[in-house]
């Protein structure tokens, strides 16, 4: 067993080294086979037919959920006992990866199916619900979905008031609700649903089988801005009868199979978020070579150079940085086994750890999705606003991805308070490296040339120093407020920005570090470009948002003595010249034409 796995949040205060993280580039033969057996499908049976599910096909999406399903695709992570793949965590988050980037219809059909309708029965069910409902899941025969959020009870999904009664005879619950916002409902066979027995604190999930004769009925298709073609519908459950050996886990436990799907789907849904920038790049190099302005391609002018390596910096970040944590969770998961945890247990616990890194990633990996589709748009300029082009449908599907499996406002706040309530049962010591920052700041700082003579020293210096900036602020801010921190929204968010751009600048610069230790710095200088270029915004947003944390709490000598700090913790000794960076990038892309990372 490896006794350097870092726990989650552990990042903020242990030093991590690139021979210690997965990368993309250490994907097995077995997992390149399937990432190219997944774009194949992708291609032939999605990209071709974008017009279909803008058209709101809901019967192609089923359709197309039927061809992944006898693939296997639909039970990568499903254990082969119950008809699945059983592959590990890396190789899930690829297949969602891959397979996500032609529409987000299809992606959200596959997100709900395999993770949220799926997972839950896989992780928390008894055998006897697994043998009779896992296997056809699994297969594509049937399809799932999640009924969790309800009118008032969204982002607070314990606060619903969906009902179960048991009935006299003690042999079925009657259940009676309304749940909206429901992908999959309008083909599913399954539903997992979340009510309250009687005055439970908390709520209580149950597997219930789609029989309209049962009491269910179905709302019209919603119209949404974008995922058109994923059935999205409200569902009413009117006493509907399930019998009692249809709840899943014990009673009261709801609550806890809810937040663990979605600590599970936050990630997923980073890497679902991934292939699709890939995809978005290359059209936009395509069409910025082909388009001629002024006699030349416009791929010559500065300023869509520009957009095209922020884009691909940005993305090559998110694989790094969601992979990273991919195989730290996987790597607990076999920790636990190893030492003889059940597998289902052992996965609920190893992604359970790792709930501050899933936050990060939903938050920073689905905003650059959305911003790598607007600039897109740019680059098409008046032909990225027509249907005519995929820029415009893709920048709508982005959209849902900032809201979905809690919006990133919750999850900002979230990821500090996870790790906040770490520290306080010891699993991360955030108490004394804080202190060693404050010691820090009032002693001298050192007036001598450091020595940046190995590839990354200074990187890797300054990201040191961008943790001591945010344990500064985080740490204050936790001393001023205690357990009433949480009603300071506002310093949560600036603290959160911190945090996710620590781990993404981290995990960009490891994974380029491992690569030029392994190729040669000489080939992958468009790489060393980019992790410069990530760090240097990273460093931007920390100072933005170091700013307003101190400025929200702290006052005269305090004030004047952590702006010092902050200054002292994002200063370059060598500034990067990052128009120099972005050329080198852009011209990567322009030449290959396509997205070559």
């Amino acid at each position: 067993m490896n006794q350097d796995i870092t726990r989650g949040g552990q990042f903020l205060v242990k030093e991590t080294k690139c021979e210690n993280i997965f990368t993309p580039e250490d994907f097995t033969e077995e997992q390149m086979m399937m990432r190219e057996s997944v774009k194949e499908f992708v291609d032939k049976e999605l990209w071709s037919n974008k017009d279909r599910f803008e058209k709101k096909d809901y019967a192609f999406t089923k359709e197309c959920m039927q061809k992944a399903g006898e693939l296997g695709l639909l039970g990568v992570s499903v254990p082969e006992e119950y008809g699945g793949l059983g592959m590990g965590f890396v190789s899930t988050m690829l297949v969602c990866d891959y397979i996500s980037g032609a529409t987000g219809s299809f992606s959200t059909a596959f997100g709900a199916h395999t993770g949220i309708g799926t997972m839950p029965i896989t992780l928390y069910g008894n055998d006897e619900q697994k043998n009779k409902y896992v296997p056809k899941l699994a297969s594509g025969g049937w399809f799932g979905a999640y009924c969790l959020t309800e009118p008032d009870a969204g982002s607070d999904a314990n606060s619903g008031k969906t009902k179960a009664v048991l009935s006299e005879d003690g042999k079925y619950y009657s259940i009676t609700g309304q749940k909206m916002w429901i992908s999959n409902a309008g083909f599913c066979n399954l539903f997992i649903v979340f009510a309250r027995i009687e005055d439970d604190k908390n709520i209580t999930g149950f597997i219930v089988e789609n029989d309209p004769d049962n009491g269910i009925t179905l709302g019209e298709e919603e119209h949404k801005l974008g995922i058109r073609a994923s059935s999205t519908r409200q569902v009413f459950f009117s006493e509907t009868k399930v019998p009692v050996e249809n709840m899943l886990s014990e009673r009261g436990n709801g609550f806890k199979i809810a937040m663990n799907a979605l600590n599970v789907g936050r990630i997923k849904l980073a890497a679902a978020c991934l292939d699709s920038q890939r995809r978005l790049i290359t059209q936009s190099v395509k069409y910025a070579n082909e388009r001629i302005q002024f006699k030349t391609p416009i791929s010559t002018f500065g300023a869509i150079r520009t957009k095209l390596a922020e884009m691909a910096t940005n993305v090559y970040a998110g694989e790094a940085a969601s992979y990273r944590a991919a195989a730290s969770i996987e790597e607990r998961i076999k920790q636990r086994i190893a030492e003889g945890n059940p597998q289902q247990e052992a996965e609920l616990k190893g992604v359970e750890e790792f709930a501050i890194e899933c936050s990060i990633l939903k938050v920073a990996v689905s905003e650059d999705v959305q911003n790598c589709a607007d600039e897109g748009i740019q680059i098409f300029g008046g032909m990225g606003f027509s249907e005519d082009t995929p820029m415009e449908s893709a920048w709508r599907d982005a959209r849902i991805s900032r809201i979905y499996e809690g919006t990133n406002e919750i999850n900002r706040m979230l990821s500090v308070g996870m790790l906040i309530k770490k520290a306080m049962k010891g699993h991360v010591d955030l108490l004394g490296p804080a202190m060693k920052v404050v010691d820090e700041l009032m002693s001298i700082p050192s007036f001598d040339t450091p020595d940046y003579s190995e590839l990354f020293a200074e990187e890797k210096e300054m990201i040191d120093k961008l943790k001591k900036a945010f344990l500064m602020v985080a740490g204050s801010a936790v001393q001023k407020y205690g357990p009433d921190l949480e009603e300071h929204q506002p310093l949560l968010m600036a603290a959160a920005d911190m945090m996710i751009e620590i781990y993404m600048a981290e995990s960009v610069v490891l994974r380029t570090e491992k690569l030029a230790k392994n190729q040669g710095q000489e080939k992958v200088k468009e790489q060393i470009a980019m992790a410069q270029l990530y760090l240097y915004h990273a460093v931007d947003i920390i100072t933005q948002k170091g700013k307003e944390g101190i400025a929200s709490f702290a006052e005269d000598d305090e004030q004047r003595i952590m702006l010092m700090g902050l200054r002292r913790f994002t200063k370059y000794t060598n500034l990067p010249n990052v128009n120099a960076l972005r050329e080198i990038i852009a011209t990567k892309l322009i030449d290959a034409n396509e997205y070559a990372f």
